[in-house]
């Protein structure tokens, strides 16, 4: 990994780099054989070939007419104008789904959702390598496609689009079927002849109402757990993100067509709020998956609990880098902080810092505090902000691209800043809003680097979603876990630290342990998602898993159902004394059967069959 970092961030270190990278890579290969050897795909199974357009203007010489203001109301007209962030160029008009038209998509949906769920796995998993294979074959589309809408670079895309997309498919793929077969489960001496199993069914039509930050990957997530599942889905996604929802869903679609099955299985929706509240509410839908704020979130779980819909919510973060002292209290080494300070570059800057598990905060030990102040301070200021699309960037980098946000979100960060620096903060880089002088409308956030801060400060408690890196100092392990419990939020962290003594170890067991959080990532940086590990918080981050298999049985039905394991020899019988009419001996014989089934003692036991016979 250490390896791995320096070549991402340009610093391409010479034989033993260069060694480590080619084991890694040889390793790679060879696991991917072995997957292929013991998993290969049958001839039922292989990937269909297809095509859809791409858009227009995902082409890198496109030029879209310049909107003043950018906005996504027309005004006159209930369109949703869709435009490119870091342009404020116009990509094109959708028009939004109407309650009528949600009603015809779920039944649509419901329609199809009866043949999809008597499909095998092995036909399911043909759609998902045929999005694998079309996604692999399209990635500069999907890609530019992605950037063009959300602003990102084209290597945020690549990581946060096209990658994590990958591995959640192979990971279905292969491990999909094993998650949702029958699970056995115990019996008890009283019923040993029965058996016991739990089957995952589908639950029929299930929505998920995604946000903007990832647009391909969002979308594409909760389809892929969806279908494999057995179900139909609708996407409810953003009204930011409509222009290349358009695109995706349709390579959704265009592969179920190709594998022979109803494309009516998969919908996205694009629709003003008073519509949303309707679709969370439709009795025809089964599941919801919900990601997006909090305050919205309330809203949605009081418009679910009309209809008693399930609801999974993922509501952000507000996620911290634990950086570690060795127990002696000596920091790190040089090497050690320096690869730590390219994961926090890469945790705070990735996708313009919207992200809703990138470091909001590093809340770092004393030895290792000073050490990451310099080495992220001249990083920080190097980084280059624009449009990754424009033609100059392929010789002119460039590192934090557009953000969906403007205006009002500006203000609140740049107050947000400044209320810090009252308060004691140091600001070392950025803190302000960017005027791209070739793109004046476009949506640009200086990366900012602010040291010193504190718990009761409001920058240290309220999520951003923007290129901010925060500095918080801890006095030891425990107060670092302390201030990372201190924001209402809990989704995820990381926590680093020296693995070389026992007692360093049971230092990171101990943070890891002790930190409020769904996840944590020790030594790195959201390592649980590229494993498909389940992913989701608590309290403020919201409840309910998605990815693994618990985020695919949670698109289930968990049927319990338990037979008889001997039917030829055993069934259950009621005993005379406790068949209605009931005899006189009902009583004792009811003791019997408690005693006899969980006595604790083969004394108890033995009372309990006299009780029966009678005795």
């Amino acid at each position: 990994m250490d390896a791995l970092n320096r070549v991402l961030d340009g610093q391409h270190g010479g034989p033993a780099v260069t060694g480590t990278i080619l084991t890694l890579a040889i390793g790679s290969v060879l696991t991917l054989v072995f997957y292929n050897f013991v998993f290969g795909t049958t001839s039922q199974e292989r990937a269909v070939d297809f095509t859809v357009p791409a858009p227009e203007a995902s082409r890198a010489d496109w030029q879209g007419r310049q909107l003043d203001p950018p906005s996504i109301k027309v005004q006159g007209s209930t369109a949703i104008q869709c435009y490119a962030p870091a342009t404020g160029q116009l990509l094109g008009l959708v028009n939004p789904t109407t309650p009528d038209g949600l009603d015809r998509i779920v039944a649509k949906a419901s329609a199809a959702q009866a043949k999809w769920r008597e499909t095998t796995f092995s036909q399911r998993r043909q759609v998902l390598q045929t999005l694998l294979k079309y996604m692999l074959d399209h990635q500069d589309e999907i890609v530019r496609t992605a950037c063009r809408d959300s602003g990102k670079t084209r290597v945020d895309a690549m990581f946060g689009e096209v990658l994590v997309t990958a591995v959640k498919l192979q990971w279905t793929i292969k491990h999909g079927e094993a998650a949702l077969r029958p699970d056995r489960r115990p019996t008890n001496l009283m019923m040993f002849y029965k058996q016991n199993e739990i089957h995952y069914e589908p639950l029929g039509v299930i929505a998920a109402c995604v946000s903007w930050n990832y647009p391909f990957h969002n979308l594409m997530g909760p389809i892929i757990s969806g279908l494999f599942a057995g179900n139909a889905v609708i996407i409810k996604n953003s009204e930011l993100t409509a222009w290349s929802s358009v695109y995706f869903i349709s390579i959704v679609q265009h592969a179920l067509k190709a594998c022979g099955h109803d494309p009516c299985l998969v919908e996205a929706v694009t629709c003003w709020p008073q519509t949303a509240e309707y679709l969370t509410s439709h009795p025809g839908i089964s599941h919801l998956t919900f990601i997006g704020s909090r305050p919205v979130a309330h809203e949605v779980a009081k418009s679910a609990s009309k209809v008693l819909t399930p609801l999974c919510v993922e509501l952000g973060g507000k996620d911290a880098a634990i950086v570690l002292d060795g127990p002696d209290g000596r920091a790190m080494s040089q090497g050690e902080l320096k690869t730590i300070a390219s994961m926090i570059m890469r945790g705070s800057f990735q996708s313009g810092g919207q992200n809703c598990v990138g470091i909001e905060r590093v809340v770092a030990m004393p030895g290792a505090y000073e050490t990451l102040v310099k080495l992220l301070e001249p990083r920080v200021n190097a980084l280059r902000i624009g449009d990754d699309l424009d033609p100059d960037s392929d010789h002119n980098p460039v590192d934090v691209g557009a953000m969906q946000c403007s205006g009002a979100a500006f203000d609140r960060l740049e107050k947000l800043i400044a209320d810090a620096q009252s308060q004691g903060a140091r600001l070392l880089a950025g803190g302000k809003r960017y005027h791209n002088p070739k793109y004046p409308a476009g949506h640009y956030f200086t990366p900012t680097l602010l040291v010193d801060a504190t718990p009761d400060m409001r920058i240290a408690q309220e999520e951003l979603f923007a290129p901010v890196c925060l500095l918080m100092r801890a006095t030891d392990s425990i107060n670092a876990v302390t201030i990372t419990n201190s924001t209402e939020y809990g989704l995820g962290c990381s926590v680093f630290g020296p693995t070389n003594s026992r007692a360093a170890r049971a230092q990171l067991a101990q943070v890891t342990r002790g930190v409020n959080t769904g996840m944590v990532a020790v030594n790195d940086i959201a390592s649980y998602y590229v494993v498909q590990l389940p992913f989701g918080g608590v309290r403020g981050s919201g409840y309910g898993r998605f990815a693994g298999d618990e985020g695919l049985r949670g698109l289930c039905n968990a049927k319990s159902v338990c037979m008889d394991r001997y039917p030829a020899l055993i069934k259950t019988a009621i005993p005379a004394a406790l068949d209605y009419p009931m005899g006189i001996g009902a009583w004792l014989a009811a003791r019997g059967i408690v005693e006899v089934g969980f006595g604790e003692s083969w004394t108890r036991r033995g009372t309990g069959v006299r009780r029966l016979m009678g005795f």
